[in-house]
């Protein structure tokens, strides 16, 4: 894994979007390469803010393998809400008569990702702070000046892709933590019975 790739990645993006996706698109790292050394990295520190929050904050009367459950939980909600976005915007970019693979589909998300991966580490590591995910709206820009840069579309069709992503994303987001909740709840009434 690179930090230095890692750090690089999050300041550009976040800070000056156009030159980052200059960067990306003149790269053109495979996906195996920011998976290693962008995404893992980013749901990692995620999953291990949303355990000690859990351990340390939250939940202080349950037991700790609560806060290892809420971790795993957390870990498997971000891969699977990444990977199947990208996933299934490849499917509705051709259903807009946008060329698109999953490589280009699979950075147009994660590096939109980012500002909200950001403030998912900070709010499960303190839940009172959860009021700072609206700053991961910002990832709509990223997403808009990505768009731009890595496909060339007409403003309609920009427009079009951005809402599609938008709604998938946050679908795959809430019907997957319904469902993983759930799971590690019962996972964890069996635990502890």
């Amino acid at each position: 894994m690179e930090f230095k790739f890692l750090a690089k990645s999050i300041t550009e993006i976040i800070l000056d979007p156009v030159k980052a996706w200059d960067t990306i698109n003149s790269e053109s790292r495979p996906v195996s390469y920011i998976n290693f050394n962008l995404f893992l990295p980013l749901i990692i520190i995620v999953s291990i803010s949303a355990f000690l929050g859990s351990l340390l904050f939250i939940n202080t009367g349950l037991l700790k393998t609560f806060s290892i459950l809420a971790g795993i939980k957390y870990l498997l909600l971000y891969l699977v809400v990444i990977n199947g976005t990208s996933f299934m915007v490849t499917k509705a970019a051709g259903a807009l008569n946008v060329a698109m693979n999953f490589n280009l589909s699979f950075k147009l998300v994660m590096y939109s990702s980012v500002p909200f991966l950001l403030c998912q580490a900070v709010s499960r590591l303190f839940e009172s702070f959860i009021f700072i995910n609206i700053l991961a709206f910002y990832g709509l820009y990223i997403m808009w000046t990505g768009t731009g840069k890595m496909l060339n579309l007409q403003e309609n069709k920009k427009l079009h892709l951005l809402l599609a992503t938008t709604i998938i994303f946050l679908l795959s987001f809430f019907i997957t933590d319904w469902f993983l909740n759930r799971v590690f709840d019962k996972l964890f009434y069996v635990i502890i019975a």
